[in-house]
């Protein structure tokens, strides 16, 4: 009855009206598994979108989500504030790059990257720099769904009903060199790195560009494409230097994904302004935050309304969200978190060795959780690559949850995974490689 109810009324995101199979109906989840109407146990090995942290239905999140509902739900956060918000903002500034200061509160990755486009433009505005409105990105970045996110984001099958109201923006080449500790890769062996530096070069001394957005070191949608730290290092030097705002997308890389609590830590140089969502609450509740450093702050620092910075949302700070994220922030810094996350790498490093020899893989990527195995085809490689849908299904039928990003399948498991629970994963990607011809 809820699956004729669901195609009846539900429109699903990044899925077509006219959908191959009905949504599967899910009635609970405990743990690292989803539960469907018919008791399939299904391991979620993507971390539903990247948001699970430490496992579905999480006691202690729970508990504080409880404890919170029954004392203040929400309150406008414009002219109020709350002790939830308070904690969250001080806790966070701690492990954050220590050159952060300020936090603002959202509702989502996508907005949180809005807001920080809105705040870099609006600071050269403020200064009454009126010749800095250029933007610089990556090419394959990806950023959010809202219309600023989507601009700087990359130009594909996405974004093209509304090419024309996209502001414009300067793409540099992917640096596609991803040993994290590689050299700042001007050698020639590493296409496209050279090309990116000399493009920065050039953009940033026309003392134009406003700001540089990236994804520290893993673009995620992109089919989770890494590049090393130490050009990225390179790219944000050129970028200061000129007196360049640099935002770091860590919506996506943040709260340990990449092996360290945030992937700017494997840099030098760090960011003004860094966006934050997705395992901030644990993956329990919607919440976004754009943190900025000092330098920011001061060009807002002002009584006069022309300065203020006007944006906003209803559920701006929620209470609830601001108490799960903390109970998530708390199970995060624990001991165990961290070797868990250790040990994930570990593991995946052994996996990526394992299937170093497969002739239908083109490329293994392991940093931190993540790990990606790029297939060959005679498709170019991208998000719409036929696989994904072969992948998925074959996957999804041995009760793993794995959605592939065209022909890059990918693992981005909950911190709570066993070794036992994440061979299994690794056994079923070993039955596609099988199946799949080169």
């Amino acid at each position: 009855m809820i699956k004729e109810k669901d195609q009846a009324y539900i429109w699903h995101p990044f899925t077509p009206l006219v959908a191959d199979e009905a949504a599967l109906v899910i009635k609970k989840a405990q743990g690292l598994y989803l539960y469907t109407e018919d008791d399939r146990a299904i391991i979620d090995a993507i971390s539903s979108w990247w948001v699970n942290l430490h496992g579905h239905s999480h006691p202690a999140i729970a508990e504080a989500i409880y404890q919170q509902a029954k004392n203040l739900e929400h309150v406008i956060f414009a002219g109020f504030t709350h002790e939830p918000a308070v904690t969250l903002a001080e806790k966070l500034l701690k492990i954050l790059p220590s050159n952060q200061t300020k936090v603002f509160f959202s509702d989502d990755g996508s907005t949180a990257c809005e807001v920080a486009i809105k705040m870099a433009l609006q600071y050269w505005h403020n200064k009454g720099r009126n010749n800095k409105k250029k933007i610089i990105a990556l090419e394959g970045s990806y950023h959010g769904d809202t219309f600023g996110a989507m601009s700087v984001g990359e130009r594909n099958g996405f974004s093209a009903p509304f090419a024309d109201k996209l502001f414009e923006v300067e793409f540099l080449p992917f640096p596609d060199c991803h040993e994290v500790n590689c050299c700042v890769g001007i050698q020639k062996h590493c296409s496209g790195v050279k090309f990116a530096i000399e493009k920065m070069e050039e953009m940033a001394k026309s003392g134009e560009v406003a700001a540089f957005i990236y994804e520290p070191l893993v673009q995620g949608v992109a089919g989770m494409r890494m590049y090393s730290a130490k050009i990225l290092d390179k790219l944000l030097q050129i970028a200061q230097e000129n007196n360049i705002i640099c935002i770091a997308d860590e919506v996506m890389t943040g709260f340990g994904r990449t092996g360290k609590l945030f992937a700017s830590h494997y840099c030098e140089f760090q960011p003004d302004i860094i966006c934050l969502s997705k395992g901030l609450t644990g993956g329990t509740m919607a919440l976004g935050l754009t943190t900025c450093n000092e330098k920011i702050v001061q060009a807002f620092l002002s009584a006069e309304s022309n300065k203020t910075f006007y944006h906003g949302h209803s559920f701006t700070a929620n209470p609830l969200a601001c108490a799960a994220a903390l109970a998530s922030l708390d199970l995060l810094l624990q001991r165990s978190c961290i070797d868990a996350i250790s040990q994930i790498e570990q593991l995946h490093l052994k996996f990526e060795k394992q299937i170093s020899t497969y002739k239908n893989i083109k490329e293994v990527r392991v940093l931190g959780t993540i790990l990606a195995i790029e297939l060959r085809n005679n498709e170019q490689t991208g998000y719409f690559n036929s696989i994904a849908k072969k992948a998925y299904r074959f996957f999804i039928e041995r009760n793993i949850l794995l959605r592939p990003l065209g022909n890059v399948i990918y693992i981005f498991p909950p911190y709570i995974i066993k070794e036992a629970e994440l061979q299994k994963v690794y056994e079923v990607i070993l039955e596609f490689l099988e199946t799949e011809p080169t």
